[in-house]
């Protein structure tokens, strides 16, 4: 287990040569082959990139995943932009593939996964917070806020699955770095305030006021042990309703409208989802519950951006590191300058920059030994080669 408390987010996605679809380890059997940059090993279906983090072949998909980036302010920019540059790597280099062997490749949208650190003490948990009944508490609490926030009308449901050490929350991916911003945001700052909470019992989340969904029961996740909200969990689809109509029965009587129904459960976690997020993704996440801005279930179908994901991709602030020694332009009002995320530069967290470093294969000095890097293993260890030739395994923590 690391020491600090970390997010990090995994994207999968299909993978379609000249629009037939491939399996990723039958069409190429491991990353290498298309990955003409020098790479870490990680295992024979896993390379360790160059922008810090993996891409993985798994089980028929293309999975491309940021590294650890520990729990701060603005860290939710910092894993955002992490993944797409991981996606604009993988990219650069498909698109170098494409023109070598005459064929197209598109990566098509499947899902993506946000993690969390769950690192209570073993002296703070008990019988009414476990991370299991952390898992049932979020499954109650998650489904509609990230159902209008990030999901599309082809969606079918948000999951939630304990990992010993973390939580992870699987839903749709989003081909658009603003509104993924803004999901995350919402799902980091709900699951670190509820992490906090002294009782993870059904049976004492109504007295917090968090509105829920009467009628509403999540099934027992099909892959792996955890909870999902699909849309037949629910009175009537959440994802092909109006979310402006209010004929959604909350367990205290009311009847709400899916949008206000998030929008409450939001301004309830505001205060944490502001600790983890920089001003403009907050921004973007209320106008968006508020409907002042369009998202994506606003739309009458799924946008065509999910089905050719990191073509044309690009980054604009607060997710494009500005360069160092950047002089800012002065600005006439003090109030106005103090809320725009431009103003302070978005910095790399002391996780991710090592990982970059162990990404370009630079060696590190520990004590008066230069080792190289030869692989990663997992995300907390590399393998180091020191001197003499020996290999030695040291933790990321220790890196630091």
């Amino acid at each position: 287990m690391l020491r600090l408390p970390v997010i990090g987010l995994e994207s999968e996605f299909k993978v379609f040569v000249d629009d037939a679809e491939v399996t990723p380890e039958e069409h190429w059997r491991t990353p290498r082959a298309f990955i003409t940059t020098p790479t870490l090993k990680r295992t024979t279906k896993s390379v360790q990139l160059p922008t810090g983090g993996a891409l993985y072949f798994d089980g028929g998909v293309l999975e491309v995943v940021t590294p650890v980036i520990e729990l701060a302010p603005q860290c939710v920019a910092r894993v955002v932009r992490s993944l797409w540059e991981q996606i604009r790597f993988v990219r650069e280099q498909l698109d170098a593939w494409e023109q070598k062997n005459g064929t197209r490749v598109r990566l098509q949208a499947f899902s993506c996964h946000a993690n969390v650190s769950f690192e209570l003490a073993r002296e703070e948990r008990g019988r009414n917070r476990t991370i299991q009944k952390l898992a049932v508490l979020l499954a109650r609490i998650l489904p509609v806020p990230v159902i209008v926030t990030g999901a599309n009308r082809r969606s079918t449901g948000i999951g939630v699955r304990p990992r010993r050490d973390r939580i992870e929350i699987t839903l749709d991916f989003t081909p658009d770095p603003g509104l993924m911003a803004a999901t995350v945001a919402l799902i980091v700052g709900i699951v670190r305030d509820v992490i906090a909470w002294p009782s993870y019992l059904l049976k004492d989340l109504e007295a917090t006021g968090v509105p829920l969904l009467a009628s509403v029961e999540p099934g027992r996740h099909p892959s792996r042990k955890g909870w999902i909200t699909r849309d037949f969990h629910f009175p009537k689809n959440p994802f092909t309703a109006d979310i402006d109509v209010e004929e959604w029965r909350m367990t205290d009587g009311r009847t709400m409208s899916l949008r206000h129904i998030a929008l409450a459960t939001a301004q309830h976690f505001r205060s944490s989802i502001e600790r983890y997020a920089d001003p403009f993704t907050v921004r973007r996440l209320f106008a968006l519950l508020q409907g002042k801005t369009t998202g994506l279930l606003d739309l009458d179908d799924r946008p065509s951006a999910y089905d050719d994901v990191g073509r044309d991709a690009s980054l604009e602030p607060p997710w494009r590191e500005q360069p160092a020694g950047r002089r800012r332009r002065e600005r006439k009002y003090d109030d106005r300058r103090a809320t725009r995320p431009a103003d302070r530069p978005l910095t790399r967290s002391a996780y991710e920059r090592v990982f970059l470093r162990l990404g370009a294969r630079k060696s590190f000095r520990l004590g008066e030994e230069e080792l190289t890097p030869v692989a990663v293993k997992g995300w907390y260890h590399a393998v180091f080669r020191a001197p003499g030739g020996e290999e030695r395994v040291i933790s990321i923590d220790q890196l630091l």
